[in-house]
């Protein structure tokens, strides 16, 4: 179950297009959808998190919490509004595809993508490309 909450003004248009996307990307890597909560906030909450619990003084887009129990993929997934709007902007793309990218980058790390090396960073930036074209809303 992929359940989204939110701790800032921000919230989904659609709810259920996002959900039934992760879900395929989770099929697509041969992995079980167990319980997968995206939590949205602002730079301040996320920087809290990731002072607490990794001792990292960073603004950061997204900390994923993984909680994955074999092939069944469960955890917690913090994503900083702020940050996404403002990496939208530096990259040049629009906040809807720099939030998919990021959406999907949770789901990959928990898949077993890594991005600390360039070789590993290069990896996770195609299967988010992959996995952000599986995005479909009908019109």
């Amino acid at each position: 179950m992929i359940n989204f909450n939110y701790e800032t003004d921000f919230s989904l248009d659609n709810e259920e297009a996002f959900t039934e996307w992760l879900s395929a990307v989770i099929l697509s890597e041969k992995k079980k959808e167990g319980e997968i909560n995206y939590i949205f906030c602002d730079d301040e909450y996320l920087h809290k998190i990731n002072m607490e619990y990794l001792n990292h003084d960073t603004l950061t887009d997204i900390i994923s919490f993984d909680y994955t129990v074999g092939n069944e993929l469960n955890g917690d997934i913090f994503i900083s509004v702020e940050r996404v709007a403002d990496n939208a902007k530096d990259f040049g793309v629009s906040f809807d595809e720099e939030l998919k990218r990021v959406l999907s980058h949770g789901i990959l790390h928990y898949c077993g993508y890594k991005d600390k090396s360039e070789e590993d960073a290069e990896l996770m930036r195609k299967k988010e490309e992959e996995k952000m074209k599986m995005f479909h809303v009908e019109q």
